[in-house]
């Protein structure tokens, strides 16, 4: 990765300019990792199941609509 910096007139680094597919790649993985992270807090929490008419019928409910 070619990357350059930005620093101030003390050589102190203040910024990073890198290419922008390697950026894009960087956000990608991040995006990747944030996603596995909340999947494994998903997977350590309670987990209840319902049958989907019950949940449709939930979800109707909460928007407030009449249920069949």
């Amino acid at each position: 990765m070619r990357t350059q910096f930005v620093t101030d007139d003390h050589g102190k680094k203040l910024a990073i300019i890198l290419p922008i597919k390697e950026y894009k790649k960087m956000m990608d993985n991040l995006e990747e990792l944030e996603d596995i992270k909340l999947y494994d807090a998903a997977k350590k929490g309670k987990q209840e199941f319902i049958d989907a008419e019950e949940a449709f019928r939930e979800i109707e409910k909460k928007r407030g609509r009449k249920q069949k």
